[in-house]
């Protein structure tokens, strides 16, 4: 098999600039047709050496940790919209430092911090939970039964609190505009009691908008009806995903190719456990170059192994129009959001390096990881 990538360091995350440039474009045609803002959910992409190109097109920037926050305003230069399950109280301070928005998962936490929230000249809002989702997966549910995630309706016991000037929702996961469409009903139907006297509405994320399939046009349209109804509310979408939606792979290389039981296994330099680990979870199967992602018949068969001793380590089965060779090229589609922020040090096995292709076509290596990045983890 060609190599089409020989200066590439393997394994190696690659964003592609142009691609990344694409999305963005079409974002920002969404906010200035919507009069929206959008964020980026770092929680999805955190490439931060293309925060500065964000920046040109994007409203900022949403953390849910100290690092993240502290990370855009260091790579982005402007302060974050701050969501957390819970804050630490060790942190609560230096995170008021990085925060323009600050969104309380519950009234305790509300409760136990608005006031220096509100000294620090930050804009305070609560999630809710609409107990309304269409995600299928109970893992990425924030409305399964006994959730964590937000402040249900009949919790209110006394209406909104004072100073909260926001809600905050999220309860969509790669959905498509008519799904907000019917969260957005609930949401009027369970809140609009409290969505005049606020300023802001966070949709969350979870809006797959670069998507080649998304109706953004539908998109545009309920934004704008829901703002003619609540003229008040600035709206505030934060999609991780449709930033860094397919604009990146993972590079590898086939280290060993083994025969068992009638399976050709190819053995490679990376770990679907360690570096892509949303496999596993989603679970869901990534798409490789030039390979059929269901077997072909005629075709030569692989399942791909990890180089981890788990033994799930693995993901299959592809086929190619001609036989894999060790030392060929293995390229991951699509692995720049959530893929990349998830890598762990598992077994020991090193990290992929990060470089991005720009607009020129040419290569630049960010970052190459070693026993160092082990080590510090242990």
């Amino acid at each position: 098999m060609q190599i089409q990538y020989p200066t590439i360091p393997s394994p190696a995350f690659v964003l592609e600039e142009n691609l990344l440039i694409k999305n963005l474009e079409l974002l920002k045609r969404v906010q200035t047709e919507a009069g929206i803002e959008i964020i980026c959910a770092l929680k999805g992409f955190s490439f931060y050496h293309e925060f500065p190109l964000l920046r040109k097109y994007l409203a900022g920037a949403t953390a849910s940790s100290l690092h993240e926050a502290r990370l855009i305003v260091e790579e982005m230069n402007e302060k974050a919209h701050v969501y957390c399950p819970a804050f630490l109280p060790s942190e609560f301070t230096e995170m008021c430092q990085y925060a323009s928005h600050i969104t309380f998962n519950s009234l305790n936490q509300y409760n136990k911090y608005i006031s220096q929230a509100i000294s620090s000249n930050i804009s305070c809002g609560i999630r809710i939970n609409p107990e309304y989702s269409e995600i299928e997966t109970d893992m990425y549910n924030p409305c399964v039964a006994g959730s964590r995630l937000g402040v249900r309706k009949s919790d209110f016991k006394d209406g909104l609190p004072s100073h909260i000037e926001g809600l905050h929702s999220h309860t969509m996961c790669e959905n498509d505009s008519y799904v907000l469409e019917r969260t957005l009903q609930v949401i009027d139907e369970k809140f609009g009691d409290f969505l005049p006297q606020l300023k802001w509405l966070n949709l969350g994320g979870g809006h797959l908008i670069t998507s080649e399939d998304y109706d953004v046009d539908h998109l545009i349209s309920i934004l704008n009806e829901f703002k003619s109804k609540y003229s008040n509310l600035t709206i505030i979408l934060e999609p991780g995903s449709a930033v860094g939606w397919q604009t990146g792979f993972l590079k590898s290389t086939v280290l060993d190719i083994v025969h068992s039981a009638g399976i050709d296994v190819a053995i490679l330099d990376i770990s679907f456990a360690a570096h892509m680990p949303d496999t596993l979870e989603m679970p869901y199967k990534p798409r490789i170059r030039n390979a059929s992602i269901e077997p072909q018949k005629g075709e030569y068969v692989y399942r791909f192994g990890g180089m981890t001793c788990l033994a799930g380590d693995y993901y299959g089965d592809y086929s190619f129009k001609e036989p894999l060779n060790i030392g060929d090229e293995i390229i991951f589609e699509d692995m720049i959001h959530y893929t990349m922020v998830k890598t762990t040090t598992f077994n020991g096995v090193n990290l992929p390096s990060i470089g991005k292709i720009n607009t020129v076509g040419k290569y630049i290596n960010y970052k190459s990881f070693g026993f160092e990045s082990f080590k510090d983890r242990l």
